[in-house]
């Protein structure tokens, strides 16, 4: 796989040594279990897999590029890079500024902007809308986008689909940049529709089967359909695609249950499923399985907590954090500056979107067992500085040392 230039500051070099490790042991990546930190009195385990993902480092070789490359240019942003507070600070500061906010609020208005004016396209992409504006103006956003190649490859999946009269239901949060876009690109060749959950899909199969009456989903679906959509037509043939970053199990879950309910609606058997079901289980990115995987082979290892280090509206650390609340107390942190001493910790509650203080969030217990994962836009350095606040806690600091010395 490439190798990206990324600079230093979000490098770790004991990271990146107890990961290259365990590329040389296990070179198919069948080997799911935790790297253990004995530190003595406390015990750090690292998933197998975790941090920035092959999406995230193109995005930020391409930006800080240009900003290299680009001096005494405007260069500005569409929006968030990635989901990570650390690196959108950082580029700000080299003179960066963001065009929209994450739902798509304009900051700066497009007729601000001049074709010689520099545009990044974010790693979530953007909508075909967008890119015809900023075209109009005369800015050519193929050269400065940073759009992640798994993303592409599920809008090139919907294209394949939609070129066999498929209609898409695309599983994302409809206020993602990412599903924004993928709605854009899907519904430019066919019909399409979003759905968030189980519960929505559910929902939706109703409109297929005549549970519900027609006239209903739109106002069900309201801002979550093409124009035109047609619900007495458009859900007859359908495939599903995803936000590249949704918990794997829950699209497979979303796409199971709809091909049972097509299955049992028009009466088809496995060998003719396809007549009215498009099998599009590819389009989940590797990244997300495997740290999504990583994260169930670390959990079963006998813990006291987690602590899950993030962007606090990056969609794939929040199912990072969603699949460690089901075993044990779990912390999320954007910072190691938010575990604030061995009795305080400032932490994001994802459920109702607030940031939390607890008290006493370390069990006293010797050696406590802690267990620690990333998402997939989170430098590697940022999580070795969480692995150094807590060890700095028990005294063992200078055992840390060691292992990077190593």
């Amino acid at each position: 796989m490439k190798q990206f230039n990324v600079p230093n500051i979000y490098r770790s070099p004991l990271i990146t040594a107890i990961k290259n490790k365990r590329k040389q042991d296990d070179k198919l990546k069948k080997d799911f279990t935790p790297t253990q930190l004995d530190l003595g009195t406390l015990h750090i385990y690292l998933a197998r897999h975790f941090g920035f993902c092959y999406g995230v480092e193109n995005a930020i070789e391409i930006a800080f590029t240009t900003v290299d490359e680009n001096p005494g240019k405007r260069i500005f942003l569409l929006s968030e890079m990635i989901h990570n507070p650390q690196v959108n600070a950082d580029l700000q500061e080299r003179g960066i500024q963001f065009l929209q906010d994450t739902y798509g609020k304009q900051i700066i208005p497009f007729e601000d902007l001049t074709a010689d004016d520099i545009v990044l396209i974010p790693a979530f992409g953007t909508t075909l809308d967008i890119e015809e504006r900023l075209n109009k103006i005369g800015i050519h956003t193929e050269k400065y986008n940073t759009t992640c190649p798994f993303v592409e490859k599920v809008w090139n999946r919907s294209e394949q689909i939609a070129q066999k009269s498929y209609s898409i239901v695309v599983h994302g949060k409809p206020k993602h940049e990412e599903t924004r876009a993928t709605f854009s690109h899907a519904a430019s060749h066919t019909p399409t529709v979003i759905v968030n959950d189980m519960q929505e899909t559910i929902d939706l199969a109703k409109y297929i089967t005549g549970e519900k009456p027609a006239d209903e989903f739109y106002q069900a679906f309201k801002g979550r359909y093409s124009e035109g959509f047609d619900i007495t037509k458009d859900l007859q043939r359908i495939g599903v695609v995803n936000q590249t970053t949704q918990l794997a199990t829950d699209t497979q879950a979303i796409a199971e249950y709809l091909k049972k309910v097509m299955q049992e609606h028009h009466k088809l058997n496995d060998s003719n499923i396809g007549e009215r079901f498009a099998d599009t289980r590819d389009t989940l990115c590797y990244a997300t399985n495997d740290n999504q995987t990583a994260v169930t082979g670390m959990l079963s290892t006998p813990a006291d907590i987690a602590v899950v280090v993030g962007g606090y509206n990056s969609s794939n650390t929040t199912h990072l954090v969603e699949l460690c609340e089901e075993k044990l107390p779990t912390y999320f942190v954007n910072s190691d500056e938010k575990i604030l001493s061995p009795t305080e910790i400032l932490h994001y509650n994802f459920h109702t979107k607030q940031e939390l203080l607890s008290h006493d969030y370390l069990p006293a217990k010797e050696p406590l067992k802690v267990l620690i994962t990333s998402g997939a836009s989170c430098p590697d350095a940022l999580v070795e500085r969480v692995i150094r606040k807590l060890a700095g806690f028990y005294g063992v600091g200078n055992k840390v040392d060691e292992l990077a010395n190593n």
